[in-house]
């Protein structure tokens, strides 16, 4: 079967589903099967009804009887069915599916999945899974997957459009065959036909491990490639110079942490050498990575070469411009700031500095990577939350320096060091994992709804004090579905209700940049009380009079992403707080909730939530960039030294190379993925 074929040509699709899978992310048959259950419920078990007690059961029967009628008071029709296998009877409930009278007739053969529980003093089925007991079944009797779903798109049919094409598919094997053979790793094919439909639990288990494993191959050996390659590079050799170090730490008005000093020392050693340095810096929020990440490009200016940071964002560049012109200024060196969003004049004047090298220390965003720019001599690159600075990126840059430059990215997401060895094999890993002394705890609650109201009047008394708030929700507009809090919902409330007093205004993603950065800056002004906003404010917004903020549905959010958000407050010399607000009663949320009111330490909530809920909910892309393993358990370490070994192997072998190039393939289109802010 052509995997390429579009979805809609598949029968029972048409073009109303086709639309609904486009939400997924699946337009053709490939995506469709690479779409993977998210859990499954086990309907193996088949009992006679004389033996069902309350609880997830299923079994065979004969329809004995089965109508719809009309509810009085609600607008939904009621089908009611008596089944019979012998040994007993029971009824089955369902709403809105009057269809189930002609499609089971009395008389009809089922097989029937639910959950039976006592309703009205009666036992029964409510809206349980049922089909036909012809022998082949998709919705009961067996182990059944559950799908990531849509607005009008069932888990029930996207079963019926994966099933049929199960027996008709041959997968290429994405693994060399060495590698399957000496971990008896289970061929592609077959596992993701077990994927879909098991056909035991010891086969789902084989299968996912099969599929893990392919996983982080994959991504280890593209990190392996990365750092092989950059390895065979030449770069610019920046002497450590003592007396450099000194009159800069001198020049600062505070002392440097011991995990400042040790990182800094790190990357010094780095940059000393021919090989290009290929480090990831890693701090907690206000741990000071800016501070070592200057020193180093001190040290490059030192040595005769220009030093680039970059930011994601036009505002998070002009907030590091002034605290680094400071700096630097103090000690004799110039700097530049190149924006995206720039008047053309002050753009040019910075264009020509980093030309001719009068800008030895220049900030900017990606607009540092457009054909305009060009640097004089270019030795070292700072990338700040930029998580995976691609090759494409590289060879830019590599193109406006004589050798590749020196690269220290630096991240305040805190990353478990497992997942940050696995998913940045090609980084080598610095951590800042102490806080300066005079950094204040942030005081954390978690306010329960009954609470709102005294919370509300806690912020009230904030703003008459004098300082600003952040109110965060989980989406930008309402969502029937999901039932979160949505920013353009919540600011009209805000500004109708308990805060009709306040100056209230609202940032996300969906806005035009030049009117979110307008809107910022009136923040930083103090022109607006609330600021109402999705995520967008997690990184890199500095605002020291902010003293509180109030995150809407937290059980949405990662408890990495979390501590990112209460990272916006406490930057000053203010009392700070964060409050956290959650509706959900599903398992486990409280405790991890709770856990942030426990802790100020980034990576310990990192670790929590990588063992609560995994890395693909904590650093998914839409968050973080970092990546999604659908399959893979970085706490499995038996697995990653496994996968690490394999791809170790593989790439060091040239013959592998040449023997496997589909597998090459898919290692370079690893290599090339880059994450934005």
């Amino acid at each position: 079967m052509n995997l390429d074929v579009r979805v809609e040509t598949l029968k029972g699709v048409g073009k109303a589903a086709s639309v609904k899978l486009e939400k997924l992310g699946i337009r053709t048959v490939g995506d469709l099967l690479h779409h993977f259950p998210r859990r499954y419920d086990d309907f193996s078990n088949i009992i006679p009804i004389r033996m069902m007690k309350p609880g997830m059961v299923t079994f065979r029967g004969e329809i004995v009887n089965i109508a719809s009628r009309r509810a009085r008071t609600r607008r939904l029709s009621i089908t009611e069915a008596v089944i019979s296998d012998g040994t007993g009877t029971v009824k089955a409930v369902w709403f809105n599916q009057p269809f189930l009278v002609k499609q089971h007739p009395v008389g009809s053969s089922v097989m029937i999945s639910g959950k039976l529980e006592f309703k009205n003093n009666d036992l029964a089925l409510q809206a349980p899974a049922i089909e036909s007991d012809s022998g082949v079944s998709k919705h009961t009797g067996r182990i059944v997957p559950i799908y990531p779903e849509t607005e009008g798109l069932t888990s029930k049919q996207l079963r019926n459009f994966i099933m049929p094409l199960l027996g008709l598919i041959k997968l290429e094997e994405n693994l060399p065959e060495e590698v399957k053979t000496k971990y008896k790793l289970m061929d592609r094919t077959k596992a993701v036909i077990e994927l879909h439909a098991p056909s035991s639990e010891a086969a789902l288990k084989r299968a996912r491990h099969r599929m893990a494993f392919e996983e982080l191959f994959f991504i280890i050996s593209a990190s392996l490639v990365i750092k092989k390659e950059i390895k065979s590079e030449e770069a610019p050799k920046i002497d450590f110079k003592v007396d450099v170090a000194q009159d800069f730490v001198k020049s600062l008005h505070f002392d440097l942490t011991n995990a400042q000093r040790q990182a800094a020392w790190q990357i010094l050693q780095d940059m000393s050498s021919e090989r290009p340095m290929n480090r990831l810096l890693e701090g907690d929020v206000g741990s000071g990575k800016t501070v070592v990440a200057l020193l180093a490009a001190v040290m490059a200016v030192r040595s005769g070469y220009q030093a680039a940071i970059m930011v994601p964002t036009d505002i998070l560049a002009r907030q590091h411009s002034k605290s680094i012109q400071n700096i630097l200024g103090n000690i004799g060196i110039q700097s530049a700031l190149l924006l995206g969003r720039q008047p053309a004049a002050e753009k040019n004047e910075a264009l020509k500095k980093i030309r001719d090298g009068s800008a030895q220390v220049v900030l900017g965003t990606h607009a540092l990577l457009t054909e305009a720019v060009e640097f004089n001599n270019l030795g070292l690159v700072v990338i700040d939350e930029q998580h995976r600075f691609g090759v494409e990126q590289r060879q830019k840059l590599k193109q406006k320096a004589s050798r590749l430059p020196h690269l220290l990215s630096m991240t305040a997401t805190p990353i478990p060091r497992s997942l940050a060895l696995t998913v940045y094999g090609d980084l080598d890993l610095s951590i800042i994992d102490e806080l300066p002394p005079n950094r204040q705890p942030i005081a954390t609650k978690v306010v329960k709804p009954t609470d709102r109201d005294v919370a509300y009047g806690f912020i009230d008394k904030q703003i008459t004090d004098g300082r600003q708030v952040f109110v965060v929700c989980p989406l930008i507009e309402d969502s029937d579905t999901l039932g979160a809090k949505s920013v353009t919902a919540e600011v009209e409330r805000l500004r109708k209700g308990p805060f009709r007093h306040r100056k209230i205004s609202v940032v996300h993603g969906k806005l035009k940049p030049a009117e979110r950065d307008d809107t910022m800056q009136q923040f930083v002004r103090g022109e607006i009380d609330i600021l109402v906003a999705t995520s967008v404010i997690e990184v890199g917004i500095d605002i020291p009079n902010a003293s509180v903020i109030l995150i809407e549905g937290a059980e949405r959010f990662g408890l990495a992403a979390l501590h990112q958000l209460r990272g916006r407050v406490g930057r000053g010399e203010h009392h700070s707080y964060c409050m956290i607000t959650s509706d959900s009663n599903a398992p486990g949320v409280m405790e991890r909730l709770q856990a942030l009111e426990r802790t100020q330490d980034g990576f310990r909530l990192a670790q929590i939530d990588l063992e609560l809920r995994g890395p693909g909910q904590i650093y998914g892309k839409r968050q973080h960039g970092l990546l999604e393993l659908e399959m893979a358990d970085l706490g499995d370490s038996r697995l990653v030294s496994q996968v690490r070994e394999a791809a170790s192997t593989f790439v060091s072998d040239g013959q592998n190379m040449l023997q496997y190039p589909q597998v090459v393939e898919r290692i370079n289109r690893l290599k090339t993925v880059t994450s934005l802010d």
